[in-house]
């Protein structure tokens, strides 16, 4: 076995065999899946819970349309004013009160209709009242121009339009933002793991360099097999730690919801809210069963082949970019406090991948901006996986895009590399100073 392999070696074996990286290992997975419960207990107990709003329609022209919704009730009151509705709505604690005065017509009513609550409302219930009063409005202007309740049904029937690929594919609403979901789900993975393992070759490096350890083994190591050993090293401790993570924590889930009962359904119970914000994504919820099928379909139909080895690519190229830099600055300084200046523009760009990604993708996969970002080495990692779910050729990611995407990271990493092992080799010897970005550059030409 070579030096490199060696110092691979040393670096795992010290990571595994570490007590906090032993405890953390097995601890992590069931706080996880202990914090999955606790937020389908805390669900299902928000969702047991009903507002009750007290409806005094003082003019008749609405008693009957407002009805039980999954969230709300309404409980129709008469014969009392309106201070007395006040005072009885508070008194049996019920969430809200619904004044309609007495008016000559629906408009009039509807234009001193007012909801009296304790705290401000939420933007759902407010939708939903003013749904009714406005469906109940528009009934009454067609009514005056001499349309029958038959005919203002048939203006109400919704209307949907097909859409279909070229060679007749039919498409889905809401299966592109899903697939966005989807691949920034991988993409905060990867982040998530650069940030925390990145992390974890910074301080190894600082603690050798305190330790002065350093010293005696880079009278034997060249600087760039020592950095680089490191490296993997870390990186294979992480992968072991991940798979360890995802294995137990996905058998404590399936544990608890077979013989704990728990339902794990309780956590899709905000979707009528999220849907309210985006109509385009209604049709999942309230589609028919062969519509149901074709989402089904599509799902199933995903790349997920493509998705997981670009993962694996990405991943790997993504954490060894970073990884990199974690090093030089782990190098660079004499502790952890000093790292703080350093560790702002590496998160940068992964921060900006992630959100400038989810705005660009959502509205247009292929543009511009989409396109740049999952080029640019910094970003490609997170951006690429947002994109391709839409697969690779026509209708997904160009494959000379994908190449080129690659490729780029290939030699990004490189030159990292490079210049990563160029600082390293001088502030692994370098004590008691606090470096700055200038510093670092005439590092760069020694």
């Amino acid at each position: 076995m070579g030096k490199l392999g060696l110092i691979i070696k040393r670096e795992y074996l010290a990571k595994v065999r570490n007590r906090s990286f032993i405890v953390m290992t097995f601890l992590s997975p069931l706080l996880l899946v202990a914090m999955v419960l606790l937020i389908v207990y805390l669900t299902e107990i928000n969702d047991s819970e009903k507002r009750v709003i007290s409806v005094l329609d003082e003019s008749g022209f609405f008693v009957e349309h407002f009805t039980a919704s999954d969230n709300t009730s309404y409980l129709q009151i008469s014969d009392i004013d309106l201070q007395a509705a006040k005072d009885s709505t508070l008194s049996l604690g019920y969430y809200g009160l619904l004044h309609i005065p007495q008016a000559a017509n629906v408009e009039a009513a509807a234009k001193g209709a007012f909801l009296f609550t304790k705290d401000n409302p939420s933007t759902y219930m407010l939708d939903e009242i003013e749904d009714i009063i406005q469906n109940e409005l528009r009934k009454e202007r067609l009514t005056s121009l001499g349309i029958s309740s038959e005919q203002f049904e048939e203006v109400e029937r919704n209307f949907d339009l097909g859409t279909s690929t070229f060679d007749g594919r039919q498409n889905l609403k809401g299966i592109n933002e899903f697939k966005a979901f989807l691949g920034g789900g991988f993409g905060y993975l990867i982040m998530m793991f650069i940030i925390i393992y990145g992390g974890f070759v910074m301080r190894s490096v600082i603690e050798e360099k305190t330790s002065r350890i350093i010293e005696v083994i880079i009278s034997s190591v060249k600087p760039f097999q020592l950095m680089l050993g490191k490296i993997i090293g870390t990186s294979l401790a992480g992968v072991t730690q991940f798979a360890i993570w995802i294995f137990s924590a996905t058998l404590l889930l399936v544990v608890a919801a077979l013989f704990l009962d728990v339902d794990l359904t309780a956590l899709n119970s905000s979707q009528n809210l999220a849907l309210n914000g985006m109509p385009e994504m209604q049709s999942l919820a309230t589609g028919n069963e062969s519509e149901m099928q074709r989402y089904a379909q599509e799902l199933f139909d995903l790349p997920w082949v493509t998705l997981l080895v670009s993962f694996i690519v990405y991943f790997v190229l993504g954490y060894l970019i970073y990884s990199s830099i974690y090093a030089a600055i782990g190098a660079a300084v004499d502790n952890e406090t000093d790292t703080q200046q350093f560790i702002f523009p590496i998160i940068l760009p992964m921060m900006l991948a992630i959100y400038v990604g989810f705005f660009s993708v959502f509205s247009n996969p292929h543009g511009p901006i989409a396109v740049a970002f999952s080029i640019f080495p910094l970003t490609s990692p997170i951006v690429m996986l947002m994109r391709l779910p839409s697969g690779i050729g026509e209708g997904g990611v160009p494959l000379w895009q994908l190449i080129t995407s690659i490729l780029l990271l290939i030699v990004t990493f490189i030159g990292i590399v490079w210049l990563a092992a160029k600082i390293y080799r001088v502030g692994i010897l370098m004590y008691g100073k606090k470096p700055t970005y200038r510093e670092l550059l005439k590092w760069l030409k020694y």
